[in-house]
């Protein structure tokens, strides 16, 4: 059989967050009623004019400056235009003749690999308004149109599903560690286009370029993806691909299939023209340096951080590093001096599980860094048993007391030595054919006497501590049976 290579092109798009819509006063937030933020301009009424919203511009050269991009000198708009109901101008204002970034690329984490997704461009323009189709007429709703939109279009260099849903869900977090865009997908803040086709083992192209438009979750990328490789491979097998046209395709979630729509050229003349209406925006290198600045330290930085300097797992880091502000949460952790390995189980096992239960933001979580701090210190000093630790964790959060509190009126571990010596003879006499099956090789029963230990003092006795005792004592037994 074959060698064919996968080779998919991704064009995301996703909506900036600002008070104002990109070139009008329209509110840009998200809204079930719809038609509620609407301006003029957004509305195409005659005599309304464009003007740049300058947070966006900003945003979008922040993003160009992490995607490594070449920076133009200045922002240009061009009018890209076609009919359409979802755009009520005509046209679309949109970047073609100087996008904002070009010829970037992204690193991004992949499976335990890292993998470099090389970007053509990175441009800003205005979202359409959205359309709901129904058996006998369609709807239209403004609140989307004019929504600064960044689209990061990236050149043909992914070579598997799994490799795209990585750099989407990497450029998800990238967006939401700037605070440059919720990028909720259930809001339809991200969509996509999807480039997909088939090279041979000598990296020739077999089949011709597919486009699947705006595909509105990652799951449903990563199954349409697969399913054109396998649609596209199936065909070139059978007859050379000879049936296969370049065209344009969409997702139908029913049957988990695409949908042929229409051919596709290779150029779409839209007539482009510089938007008059908009003056160039100088981009000056003190103003990228100034907007460099602000970019905070981004995901894989910090994955790498914690596997090279704390020793955590990738897997760990990986869970750390997904929510910005559990991250910080974390990096807090550390700044107060917890262990990161136990800062790092306590974060990724209580604190994640409990958020996900109570569905609520780690800044608003009750445990903050300090007070968990109370709590770890307490297990590090041998003062509370890890089983007490949870215990403690868990009434903390529901009676809003501070750990340390709790600590204090609760009967403490049991660590000292002379004291759980005395428990632990007591129960090797109370206990002699037990003990004799343990001498005669039967050295699974430690752990009933364990048990015992843990039974006579309510679970308080210092578990290190007492399976040290335990050990001496039955060791005295084992060198003098008759003693």
């Amino acid at each position: 059989m074959t060698d064919l290579e996968l080779v998919v092109g991704l064009e995301m798009h996703c909506e900036l967050k600002s008070n104002s819509k990109v070139f009008s006063t329209g509110k840009n937030e998200y809204s079930d009623i719809a038609n509620c933020n609407v301006a003029p301009l957004d509305m195409a009424f005659p005599g309304t004019l464009p003007v740049l919203n300058e947070k966006c511009v900003y945003d979008a050269i922040k993003m160009a400056k992490i995607l490594n991009c070449t920076i133009a000198d200045e922002m240009i708009f061009d009018r890209k235009n076609y009919y359409y109901p979802d755009l009520p101008k005509g046209y679309q204002i949109t970047q073609c003749t100087k996008p904002v970034g070009i010829n970037g690329y992204l690193d991004v984490p992949s499976n335990d690999k890292i993998i470099r997704v090389m970007i053509s461009d990175i441009h800003l323009e205005e979202d359409t308004a959205s359309l709901d189709h129904f058996s006998n007429m369609s709807t239209i709703d403004y609140n989307r149109a004019g929504v600064p939109l960044l689209e990061c279009v990236t050149t043909p260099s992914i070579h598997s599903a799994d490799d795209a849903i990585a750099f989407l869900e990497y450029m998800r977090n990238i967006y939401q560690y700037t605070n440059i865009s919720d990028a909720d997908t259930k809001k339809g803040q991200i969509r996509c286009d999807v480039n997909i086709n088939l090279k041979d083992s000598n990296g020739n192209y077999v089949t011709p370029r597919v486009e699947v438009k705006n595909v509105n979750s990652f799951s449903n990328i990563y199954k349409v993806i697969k399913y054109e490789e396998e649609r596209q491979k199936k065909e070139y097998l059978l007859n050379g691909g000879k049936d296969l046209r370049q065209e344009t395709r969409r997702y139908d979630e029913e049957s988990n299939t695409t949908i042929r729509m229409r051919n596709k050229e290779d150029a779409i003349d839209y007539k482009y023209f510089i938007e008059p209406n908009i003056p160039p925006y100088p981009i000056t290198k003190e103003l990228i340096n100034s907007l460099k600045e602000e970019i905070p330290v981004l995901p894989l930085e910090r994955k790498l951080n914690y596997i090279n300097n704390y020793n955590l797992s990738s897997y760990d880091a990986e869970v750390l590093i997904k929510n910005k502000d559990v991250s910080d949460y974390f990096n807090e952790c550390i700044n107060l001096g917890i262990d990161p390995k136990l800062a790092s189980n306590w974060v990724t096992v209580n604190i994640l599980s409990e958020l996900n239960k109570s569905n609520i933001s780690i800044k608003d979580f009750y445990i903050t860094p300090n007070l968990l701090k109370q709590i770890t210190d307490n297990i590090l000093n041998n003062t509370i048993s890890s089983k007490q630790a949870k215990e403690i964790f868990n009434e903390s959060i529901i009676s809003n007391k501070e750990p340390i509190s709790i600590i204090n009126n609760t009967s403490k571990q049991i660590s000292n030595k002379e004291e759980l010596l005395s428990i632990i003879k007591n129960i090797i006499s109370n206990n002699l054919q037990q003990k004799e099956s343990y001498l005669n090789g039967k050295t699974n029963l430690f752990d009933y006497f364990v048990g015992q230990v843990m039974k006579e003092t309510k679970g308080k006795a210092n578990p290190t501590i007492t399976k040290e005792l335990l050990l001496e004592e039955l060791n005295k037994y084992e060198m003098h049976p008759l003693g």
